[in-house]
């Protein structure tokens, strides 16, 4: 029995497309929400969790990086997955006859520029394969779903215009989520190590925090807070740094920012994407 990676979603979601691309030989489980893909790791019904965490066209995910901390899982891979966005009919369906399309509230500025075009309502969805799917049931020519083409392959969908996402770019990344942490792997194209930390409550302690990856060269892609319990005064932080913590510059680094907080969690060590490496610069 194959191993099996959980998402969040259904069948056709484009979390599955992402296990489909980054582990096709593990068997998808689909999860209603991100905490029941989590907790299908955590209970061991599932032995990775695909985890999608940020969009270059919409931000980050919501309420994401304050599940993760909490989860007890370990970030032990990334991977970055093209999303093309597709409206999908009945078979007997043409674009002109579709009056409303049904997506995730993330994915419908994703296409707005094409939805007002050809005056086409959008209407929120739970998530963009159940579209398809309840789409595919109602059999109405006039409703449509925004979705991948595996959800038009699965649930006998027409694509009625194919990639019709605002940016040619438009990708989504996933963290690939394991009960236990792997330190021992070294990435082709460098390694990742994302941790949160809140700084002690001194004056610039976030500035002097920071000052240890400039002084050592590490370099920070990504620091972003959030509020802890909903206290406007108890603000957390997720940072991705290029390096692993044997580094002796990420060591150094670490040290410096252990002195400036009273709380610091390494979320995971992983291999960085070769995707990272098609990023425009400047």
């Amino acid at each position: 029995m194959a191993s099996k990676i959980a998402f969040q979603g259904e069948l056709g979601a484009y979390g599955h497309e992402a296990c489909v691309t980054a582990r096709p030989d593990f068997d998808p489980l689909p999860c209603s929400t991100f905490e029941d893909a989590i907790a299908a790791v955590r209970d061991g019904d599932a032995e990775l969790g695909m985890i999608a965490v940020e969009n270059s066209t919409y931000g980050r995910v919501a309420d994401v990086h304050s599940l993760l901390p909490e989860s007890g899982l370990h970030i032990v891979d990334e991977t970055f997955v093209r999303v093309h966005i597709n409206l999908l009919g009945t078979k007997d369906a043409v674009l002109e006859d579709v009056t409303e399309a049904f997506g995730h509230p993330v994915i419908l500025p994703q296409c707005g520029a094409f939805l007002r075009a050809h005056q086409i309502r959008g209407r929120t969805s739970s998530d963009n394969a159940r579209a398809a799917r309840e789409v595919a049931a109602g059999d109405d020519k006039r409703m449509a779903a925004l979705a991948s083409e595996l959800a038009a392959e699965i649930y006998g969908l027409k694509i009625l215009a194919r990639h019709i996402e605002d940016h040619d770019r438009n990708t989504t990344r996933f963290l690939i989520m394991a009960r236990e942490p792997d330190y021992r792997r070294r990435g082709e194209f460098g390694m990742m190590t994302s941790f949160v930390f809140r700084v002690r409550n001194i004056p610039a302690a976030l500035y002097k925090a920071m000052g240890g990856f400039a002084t050592n060269s590490v370099n920070m892609t990504k620091l972003e807070s959030y509020m802890v319990g909903g206290a406007f005064t108890a603000t957390q932080f997720y940072a991705e740094i290029e390096g692993h913590p044997d580094d002796r510059n990420v060591q150094l680094a670490l040290e410096e920012l252990r002195y400036f907080t009273d709380h610091l969690h390494i979320m995971g060590v992983y291999p960085a994407a070769a995707r990272r490496h098609d990023e425009p610069k400047g």
